[in-house]
């Protein structure tokens, strides 16, 4: 490491050393267009004498000035014209400046690429990105562009990671057409007043819309290819529709509400009920039932609070109908009724995808110029014997069959410790079940880092939930599930009242008539980052693009479709996930945003860890909610946010300011200048800016300070 920035050192010393040299030595002014002129018979003199060393000289001194991005190439160029004429200074002159570019190119690479990627790594991938699809053709075109300069091309492109060959043949093609204009022109030298002959503003807008073409092109090779995918289909002369989306979760609903807001005719499909997985069986009972479960915890534990304890009665039949009752008063927000009135055509029943612009529902045909699918996902459900006859419950079917009990679950089995299971393992146990989790990682919370996981972990033993991590289900007899440990010779069997599974969920793409147009629904969806299926007219969002699978990813993903579905023919927006925070809804909180350690690690990015332990945040103790902490990573050397991990009370709410920060590229700095009240538990964001700026203090500063106000007291 310091080997290589001693190397970087020094390479940015010479090239500077050349600057400096050039401009005091005057050399801009002692190679001019008249000096050429009028030197132009001794250069080919000396030519003739020598006619294998002049243009090799020539050679390596193009190929200097352009490595080093000094000024003067034009001129140069027509010197190549005036002494070598027209096609042996184009040889010359065109491979000089690939080599030269070639070096700048590399020394860009090399004395800055890690610090652009340390700085802007997630902006730098996308670049990536989209180098890597059609870099080429950008290349060609700004090297077509006069007015592009062309230093600029070269350290720019290396920062991307566009391999060396292909911007070298690219770059040679790209910058034929002006040398050999420049070449041609130092040919006439004597018939030239000035440079301005040459680059006079008809050439010039002639060579910017020549540049035009490598775009054109693209554009032309698009339009092959959208042909080559709709072949065999016959599209409609016209359509009923703007826009069809499927599904009315979030997803599909915000997807159709922005579509009516911008005045588009749009059609919204449910099968099922409107509001989806979110309204109806995922975000809203979850949270519901962990707050009775919570309220029932605080009974118990009341003597923390100086409030004597007792076992609290719990109704269960009671804690469903809550469930029920909040499900009852949001779901008018996410009714047929009040988006029919925001200008919708709600149609409830199945949709089917007749063609790439046909969508049946209900027995009628609807064309459309775009389709979105926001079908929602599945549980999955693992293919162990005698599972499908055990009558176990999803994150999908477990409010109905919990409904039509008389009393709360004694024995609770859950497959799965991601952040469905950890939640509901809890909620239960709070209420009075006797819950064990069957995880076979070694771990739960496989997202999150293993200080998280292992907190939440210990948290879960204290209040009685049974954690097996290691161990597989095998299989599923009577009311018992058998699992295998791992690493372990023999079985160990489970007993239950009720089992959940939650391994995961899976995207919902059969049904839909996907498999008519060709889209293999077995395996995971291909969305591109304009959420663009193998047909550009027909996207995806929400649980179904697979992705991310929660609700606020959905809304986020539901804008893009709906704005690129609609407008798309002038602009398309890529989404954008750098900032997508998520919660897991266990006590305490799990949230997190941008990095944490572990995706760190994992992708090469550089960091450092801030860490502030709620333990010592005033409002934390007064609450009785000392557990838990705030972790920031920032970039090496300065306050830049990678990421956040908030464990504590409320933490879901206290992730918004990170990534608010995040989003708007506001460093710790910021947010320890921003007042926060006190006492909240929203300090902790800003004492965790705290301890950062303590491990940054300006020591050389502070000592000076010191002996300021020492001198101050004599």
């Amino acid at each position: 490491m310091r080997g290589a920035t001693a190397g970087r050192l020094v390479l940015a010393l010479f090239v500077a050393a050349v600057f400096v040299a050039f401009f005091l030595l005057d050399l801009g002014d002692r190679i001019s267009f008249d000096m050429l002129k009028a030197r132009r018979s001794e250069l080919a003199g000396l030519l003739a004498e020598h006619p294998l060393v002049v243009p090799a000289l020539f050679f390596l001194f193009y190929v200097a000035a352009t490595a080093l991005s000094i000024p003067g190439a034009a001129l140069l160029t027509l010197a190549a014209g005036a002494i070598f004429h027209f096609w042996l200074g184009l040889v010359i002159v065109s491979f000089a400046a690939t080599t030269g570019a070639s070096l700048a190119f590399l020394s860009s690479r090399y004395l800055f690429r890690d610090w652009v990627q340390r700085r802007f790594g997630a902006r730098l991938k996308a670049i990536d990105r989209g180098i890597a699809r059609d870099g080429l053709v950008y290349l060609l075109a700004l090297r077509l562009n006069p007015a592009v300069p062309f230093f600029l091309v070269n350290l720019g492109m290396g920062l991307t990671r566009m391999p060396l060959p292909k911007f070298a043949l690219v770059s040679q093609i790209g910058m034929l057409p002006a040398t050999a204009i420049y070449v041609n022109a130092g040919t006439e030298l004597a018939q030239i007043r000035s440079p301005g002959d040459i680059a006079s503003p008809g050439l010039i807008g002639s060579l910017v819309l020549l540049s035009l073409f490598p775009l054109a092109g693209q554009w032309a090779a698009r339009w092959l290819r959208r042909r080559r995918i709709y072949k065999g289909w016959r599209r409609p002369r016209r359509f009923d529709r703007n826009l069809i989306v499927i599904g009315a979760g979030s997803g599909g609903l915000v997807t159709a509400y922005i579509a009516a807001a911008v005045r588009a005719k749009v059609t919204l499909i449910e099968a099922r009920k409107m509001g989806g997985d979110c309204l109806n069986t995922g975000c809203v009972p979850s949270k519901t039932l962990i707050r009775s479960a919570r309220a029932a915890h605080e009974i118990r534990s009341a003597a923390r609070f100086g409030i004597a304890a007792q076992a609290p009665q719990v109704d269960f039949p009671a804690v469903m109908r809550r469930i029920e009752k909040a499900i009852a008063d949001i779901a008018p927000a996410d009714s047929a009724e009040r988006y029919t009135s925001l200008g919708v055509d709600v149609r409830l029943g199945h949709g089917r995808i007749v063609d790439p612009w046909t969508v049946e529902v209900n027995g009628a045909r609807l064309t459309t110029g775009s389709i979105v699918i926001a079908a929602g996902a599945l549980p999955i459900v693992p293919n162990i014997p005698g599972i499908a006859g055990s009558g176990y419950l999803t994150s999908d079917t477990l409010w109905e069959a919990l409904a039509a009990r008389e009393t709360l679950p004694r024995r609770l089995a859950i497959l799965g410790g991601g952040p469905i299971g950890v939640e509901l393992a809890q909620a239960f146990a709070r209420l009075g079940s006797d819950v064990t989790i069957v995880q076979s990682g070694p771990r739960l919370l496989h997202r999150e880092d293993e200080d998280v996981a292992e907190a939440i972990a210990k948290i879960l033993n204290s209040e009685g939930v049974t954690i097996l991590t290691g161990h597989e289900a095998i299989r599923v007899e009577g009311k018992t599930v058998v699992l295998r440990p791992s690493g372990a010779e023999g079985e160990v069997a489970l007993p239950y009242d009720e089992l959940v599974v939650a391994i995961g969920r899976k995207p919902r793409l059969e049904g839909y008539g996907l498999e008519t147009l060709g889209i293999d629904t077995q395996a995971p969806p291909d969305v591109n980052p304009w959420l663009e299926t193998a047909y550009p007219n027909i996207a995806m969002v929400g649980d179904v693009a697979g992705s991310y699978q929660f609700t606020h990813a959905a809304s986020h993903q539901a804008w893009h479709a709906a704005v690129n579905a609609l407008f798309g023919g002038f602009k398309r927006f890529r989404v954008d996930y750098s900032v997508l925070p998520r919660v897991t809804f266990t006590d305490p909180e799990v949230a997190q945003v941008g990095h944490n350690v572990q995706s760190a690690r994992a992708a090469g990015v550089s960091h450092e860890i801030v860490r502030f332990p709620l333990a010592h945040l005033d409002r934390a103790v007064a609450e009785g909610a000392r557990d838990g902490w705030v972790q920031v990573l920032v970039r090496p050397g300065g306050d830049r946010i990678l990421g956040a991990t908030i464990v504590g009370h409320n933490a879901g709410e206290l992730i918004a300011e990170m990534a608010l920060a995040m989003k708007h590229r506001l460093g710790l700095g910021k947010l320890l200048g921003t007042v926060h009240a006190y006492p909240t538990m929203a300090e902790a964001n800003k004492y965790a800016a705290g301890t950062w700026r303590r491990a940054h203090q300006p020591q050389r500063l502070l000592r000076w300070a010191e002996f300021y106000h020492r001198w101050r007291r004599r």
